[in-house]
Formats: C-alpha cells, structure tokens, sequence
C-alpha cells in the first residue's frame, strides 16, 4: 500500500504541493498553523476538495478533479484520529471500536476486544468515554481507526491533548504497534520531538507549499527547513542500549563507541532507546579531554560540516551508524582545523537531555 497527493488551490488556503507515503512509513507533516496540514488530510479523507487534485492510494484513484473522479468519504478506507477523539459518548469502548469495523468481520466483538488489548485497554471494553481519561480515550480512537481496516493513517495532531507522561506511554504504544501496520501513517503534529520520535520522511509546509521532504534525520539537520518551522533547536537521534540503573540515579547507556550516562531512564537493562540530541548542546575536541564535570565523551567523525547564514556551521559526526549534529562557531571549527574524515570527540553533558528525549 502507498498514497501519493498533489493539490492546488486557492481558497480557503492557498495550496501547491506533492508528496508521496509509502507502505508502513510514517510521513510527518509539520509547519505553521495555517499553512494547509489539516487541509491535505481532509483532502486525503474526501471532506474536501480543492480546486485542482489527485489522491491516490494502493493502486486506487479516490480523486482526480481534471476527470471528475471524487470517491465518497465513507466509501474511502481511511482511519482518522483526531486530538479531541471524536468517540460516540453513547457507545461503550467495545462499541466505539465497532462502530467502525467492516461488514466483513463475522465477530466484531472479538475483534473489538482484542484491538482494545492491542492498545493496552483490554479491562475498560465497557466504559463509555466520559469514564476514561484522556490518554485512554485516545487509545480507544487509535483501536477504532485501526479497526476500519484502514488503506491509510492519518493523526491529526493526535497527542496533544494529553500531559507530557501520558504522551510519552502513547508514542510508545504508537511504535510498538508500528510493526504490525503495513499503511501508509499521515502525521500532523507541532511537536518536533513528537516527529523525530514517530516519522521516517517529513514534509516541511509552509504556506501551502513544499519548503523541504525527505528522511526525518535530513530534514532536522536542514538550517532552511528548521527556520521555515520557526525552529531553532535542531537535532539529532543517538541510538543506546540500557546497560545499567546506577546508585546516584543516573542511568548508564551503551552507544556504538562508547558509554553515557543521563538522569534516571524509565526502562529496562537491554532495552533499545533513541536519545534526541540538541546540536547545540555538543561539545567538540579533537583529543579525549580530561578533567571536565561532563562525563558523556563519545569517539565520533566528522562526516561534513555545513556553514550556515551567520557566524556558526553545523558538524555531522559519524557515531557508528548515527549521524550526530554540532552546532559551533566557524571560529571554533577553524582553530580545531575539523575536516572530513578526521576523528574527534563530542561532550555531553547528562543534564542537557531532557526526561521526554529519551525514548524507545
């Protein structure tokens, strides 16, 4: 399964882009308010036509305005969930999950049962929404929009409802679940975290056109795409392994060239973790230095350095199969005399990462 989209328009906003998601990616959609995310799912979903379009997925046209083609909303096999859930408040969440199963399940209440279990809601089949909270009312939408069936995905903006902890469990429970999804996913979200965590590709949106797509990692790395988001902050995933809980609360992590150390992480020893690191934050030296309070010092290489509009440059160091970013001064990187291919070594301090930039 893949979805391919293009659209122009000019009301309500003006629109002019092309993307295409793949099966079992996650394709995240990030701008400004306003600059058409909502617009191409309702697009996507048939809510809403522009003026010039084609959506097609899995080999199926479902709209094609220069041939009169528009497949009906309900005809179209697409999962939605939204951030404020949009779950009957009559039904059950067994019931809510039914609701949108196809005519050619022959048990949906065994079906409904175990997708709750899928999303770790295998004792609340029988309460209604305004008995659970807000974290368990999006599992309930996410079980529902898988039970459909879907051809393809699409979270609006999903998570942002709920507090930072019950954030963390969904995203969680999202990748967990992401082997058994072979659709297309159309993420909108503002979190860039959220983004990093969750999508494979990115399509940067700016006022209704394509500013920058491509792999997630690309495009964080991007100064251009990152301004276009009103970001400053960019970033970079460090692959670890949890290797040992220690005594002063740290929690020490296995990298590919080294160890590190971060404030207490909430998971298991052997369990896998992707830690966001913010290129500011990283420090370089060209020898291992000593006597310094940061005790995280990685052996890294230096793959490229991209000189951006001001005083700074962007180093991308090679940590085994990572790409790591360092934002320094083009003052620091001449009296380093960093090059391509020259080894070196990044700092970083444990208290630079923050609780909800560690994840699995």
């Amino acid at each position: 399964m893949s979805l391919s989209f293009s659209a122009k328009a000019i009301a309500p906003i003006p629109i002019d882009l092309a993307f295409e998601a793949k099966e079992g990616e996650v394709l995240a959609l990030v701008g400004h308010s306003g600059s058409g995310k909502t617009t191409i799912l309702r697009t996507i979903a048939g809510l809403w036509a522009p003026q010039n379009a084609e959506v097609q997925c899995s080999g199926a046209t479902w709209l094609r305005t220069a041939s009169g083609v528009d497949v009906p909303a309900h005809r179209r096999r697409v999962g939605v969930v939204f951030q404020n859930y949009a779950l009957f408040p009559h039904m059950t969440a067994k019931q809510n999950v039914m609701s949108a199963m196809p005519s050619t399940v022959r048990d949906k209440s065994s079906a409904a049962l175990d997708w709750l279990a899928r999303v770790n809601l295998p004792d609340m089949a029988e309460r209604k929404p305004a008995e659970l909270s807000g974290g368990q009312q999006q599992r309930v939408a996410l079980a529902r929009a898988l039970a459909r069936a879907p051809d393809v995905l699409l979270l609006d903006e999903p998570f942002s409802a709920v507090d930072r902890v019950t954030r963390e469990r969904l995203h969680a429970e999202l990748i967990a679940l992401r082997s058994d999804l072979s659709m297309p996913v159309i993420l909108v979200t503002h979190d860039m975290a959220e983004a990093q965590a969750l999508a494979d590709q990115m399509v940067v949106i700016d006022q209704g056109r394509v500013i920058r797509q491509g792999p997630t990692a690309e495009v964080m790395s991007d100064p251009a795409a990152l301004r276009a988001m009103g970001l400053r902050d960019l970033a970079s995933l460090l692959t670890a392994r949890v290797s040992a809980h220690d005594d002063d609360g740290l929690t020490q992590l296995e990298t590919a060239t080294g160890p590190i150390w971060l404030p207490r992480v909430k998971a298991e020893v052997g369990t896998t973790l992707r830690v966001r690191v913010l290129a500011h934050e990283v420090i370089l030296s060209r020898a291992r230095p000593e006597g310094l309070s940061a005790q995280n010092i990685l052996p890294a290489v230096v793959d490229r350095i991209v000189s951006g509009e001001g005083p700074g440059v962007i180093v991308h160091l090679a940590i085994g199969g990572d790409e790591v970013l360092a934002r320094i001064t083009r003052r620091a990187a001449r009296d380093l005399e960093l090059a391509v291919g020259q080894p070196c070594h990044m700092v970083l301090k444990s208290m630079s990462v923050a609780r909800d930039h560690v994840r699995g």
